[in-house]
């Protein structure tokens, strides 16, 4: 970070007193003895307050690798398609909410800028065969993986959906939890909300309409991007 322009450079600071007498000792009760000391303390102040900022965001970081957070940022407004022929996940979570888009998004239409969605969070998922595809009007932007051999791997992946759809399996599982008391996915929702979850799912023939994605890990083996005029 550049310094600021109050501190003086070691060109013109002041050398040390040679023989002790007055003449020789710098004036630091003056015009440019005040301006140093300014300087000096407007940069120990912005260093004090870097550090709270630093850590702020360092802890967020965290927060979000370890799933503790779900879908934080603005949306785009612009939902996506995504499928796979199988699903399956360790630590799975779903409940209510609203996503939100910046202020007067152009995508926006008449929902206020708001989207009712359905959060589902896995702790560790596994994909076959995962398409995505979102419409950019009249061309299709495609992306597919995870076809061969390799797997698409997922860990402390959320989902915000309008739609999902397919053949589901739960392992052990709870429904009409409150959702600020999850505990299989590491994820929590709104006080009073309702929600569900289970220590495992299996979905087949997966297709979910979405708005946004996180993941702290997501490996995309056999990752291929192009335009294609159909979706998935």
């Amino acid at each position: 970070m550049a310094s600021s322009p109050d501190i003086p450079s070691a060109d013109n600071t002041p050398e040390n007193p040679g023989s002790g007498s007055p003449s020789e000792t710098p004036d630091t009760t003056g015009a440019e003895g005040g301006q140093q000391r300014r300087g000096q303390v407007r940069a120990r102040r912005a260093a004090v307050m870097a550090v709270p900022a630093t850590l702020a965001l360092a802890g967020l970081a965290v927060l979000t690798a370890q799933g503790a957070l779900g879908v934080s940022f603005s949306i785009s407004g612009m939902p996506f398609t995504v499928t796979a022929k199988s699903l399956d996940g360790t630590g799975f979570e779903q409940f209510g909410g609203l996503d939100n888009m910046i202020k007067d998004s152009p995508n926006e239409g008449d929902t206020g800028g708001q989207v009712l969605i359905v959060t589902s969070a896995i702790k560790k998922a596994t994909l076959d065969s995962l398409c995505q595809s979102v419409d950019l009007g009249g061309v299709n932007l495609l992306i597919k993986a995870g076809s061969g051999s390799s797997k698409v791997e997922a860990t402390d992946l959320t989902t915000d959906s309008t739609e999902l759809s397919g053949d589901a399996a739960f392992k052990n599982i709870e429904i009409g939890n409150d959702a600020s008391t999850l505990d299989k996915a590491g994820v929590q929702g709104p006080p009073g909300v309702f929600s569900q979850q289970a220590d495992t799912v299996h979905i087949d023939n997966l297709r979910q309409t979405n708005y946004a994605t996180t993941a702290a890990v997501f490996k995309l083996p056999g990752l291929r991007l192009s335009f294609s005029d159909s979706g998935c």
